[in-house]
């Protein structure tokens, strides 16, 4: 059982939102040393506990970048030629990002898995960012990813706890 469930993540990522932003303005003005050590501890138990395939929200609701690695990648892995993937699966977005042309992916089949788990890009692999070193450079993204990720909401709320500002 995922907690916080999906019909209550927006709502409560929406009303910590204030209260989270402010927490994360005030951790780039004074970053503790060992942030990254601290995240990296707080994700592996989030992630002993999570199951994925229970949710897949972030696959269901956003689409990632694709970077050059990750279409030669993804292309090969298809059998097609990187031009064809990119026209068949892509699309450019306002920042000029190769993005899926829709969601939920096109690769997530109905039990929730990933039918291209072994070359996903670079972005599905490291989501929802909260093991990332430097992380206070990307509270933005995580402001983002507590309203689409359990797990993400969890991370942030025990970070919060365990770093008091």
């Amino acid at each position: 059982m995922l907690k916080p469930s999906l019909n209550e993540i927006q709502k409560l990522a929406k009303d910590k939102h204030i209260e989270n932003k402010k927490y994360f303005d005030k951790l780039k003005k004074k970053t503790p040393k060992n942030l990254d050590y601290i995240m990296q501890e707080l994700h592996e138990a989030e992630f002993k506990r999570t199951d994925c395939l229970q949710c897949a929200n972030c696959c269901k609701t956003t689409g990632p970048l694709f970077t050059s690695a990750d279409i030669e990648r993804i292309a090969k892995h298809l059998k097609l030629k990187p031009q064809q993937f990119i026209d068949q699966y892509l699309r450019i977005d306002e920042d000029k990002d190769y993005v899926l042309q829709s969601v939920p992916c096109t690769f997530l089949d109905a039990e929730n898995y990933c039918l291209i788990y072994e070359v996903r890009p670079k972005a599905c692999r490291e989501f929802p960012h909260t093991d990332r070193k430097k992380f206070q450079q990307i509270s933005n993204l995580t402001l983002q990813n507590v309203a689409i990720c359990p797990a993400a909401y969890n991370i942030v709320e025990e970070m919060k706890k365990k770093i008091p500002l």
